[in-house]
């Protein structure tokens, strides 16, 4: 089995160049493709500010980073994957949208190209039943932000060949990050115990029994978490804290894994965290105020 030496991402947002960067800095050539070049230039673009943030610092070095930069490829088309050894899709957390691009990339990459998605909820199972290459496919999920959480879940499907497996476990070692590896279950490890508990706060505000700052400050200091479950939900989106609500509640038909009404209201209202500036939070003043 030929090495990994060329990495293919699928995706240039906040996941997608989290995971281009550490690749890069880690010392792999990374191809970073997205539906336009344009998108992929601004991913690069990106990365490189985070880059220069890190110099200035001072916890990277500029020739580090400019080594770095020189390994990052913006993809000007589909066919720029063709070289890569691993191909990781870190598009947003819809099927129909994986099971697209993967229809796409398939037929540029080589047969013993292994295939990777960062989903955080879906099955592995049924996402490499949809590819040429069932047994090259597996989940290797980073944690957001990528250069900052040291956590990766790898998650093998049922036709996930051993070797491949093993060889992806080598490649999260070599990024500098600490691996879980979890079975194909709905949400994971991470997700299944995270974010039914954001469902749950998010419940306890709806029923009334404490408000948005209330609820953050119990669970920052009673239970010494570093953000509240609002701060949270805010920071990975609640589209797609919903879209995991979804996955879990359909995948383990449990009632204790329904999404929260108002969750859905905030969805369908637009207010999906600091992405877009409203939320739990209002951001768009100098402090986030609450909007419940």
């Amino acid at each position: 089995m030929a090495d990994i030496r060329t990495v293919g991402v699928v995706g240039a947002g906040q996941m997608g160049a989290g995971i281009a960067q550490v690749s890069a800095q880690a010392g792999y050539d990374v191809v970073l493709y997205d539906v336009s070049l344009e998108l992929a230039t601004k991913g690069v673009e990106k990365i490189a500010a985070g880059l220069d943030r890190l110099v200035a610092g001072g916890k990277l070095d500029a020739g580090a980073r400019d080594a770095a930069l020189a390994r990052l490829k913006p993809a000007d088309g589909v066919n720029d994957l063709a070289p890569c050894d691993l191909m990781i899709e870190a598009a947003t957390e819809k099927e129909e949208i994986k099971r697209r691009i993967f229809a796409q990339v398939c037929p540029v990459l080589r047969p013993d190209a292994i295939l990777a998605s960062n989903t955080s909820s879906i099955s592995i199972t049924r996402l490499a039943s949809g590819t040429d290459r069932a047994e090259r496919f597996l989940g290797i999920h980073f944690m957001n932000p990528v250069p900052v959480m040291k956590l990766v879940e790898l998650v093998r499907g049922i036709a996930t060949d051993e070797a491949v497996f093993e060889q992806s476990k080598r490649f999260v070692a070599s990024l500098d990050k600490t691996m879980t590896i979890s079975e194909d279950f709905p949400g994971f490890i991470v997700n299944r115990v995270l974010i039914p508990m954001i469902n749950e706060a998010i419940y306890t505000l709806h029923e009334g029994v404490g408000s948005v700052e209330s609820i953050d400050a119990s669970m920052r200091l009673g239970a010494n978490h570093p953000m509240g479950p609002f701060q949270l939900a805010d920071f990975i989106g609640l589209d797609t804290c919903l879209s995991i609500m979804q996955v879990l509640h359909d995948g383990l038909a449990d009632s204790k894994y329904r999404p929260c009404p108002l969750l859905v209201k905030y969805v369908e209202a637009g207010w999906l965290g600091r992405k877009v500036k409203r939320g739990f939070y209002d951001y768009r003043g100098e402090t986030p105020v609450p909007t419940r």
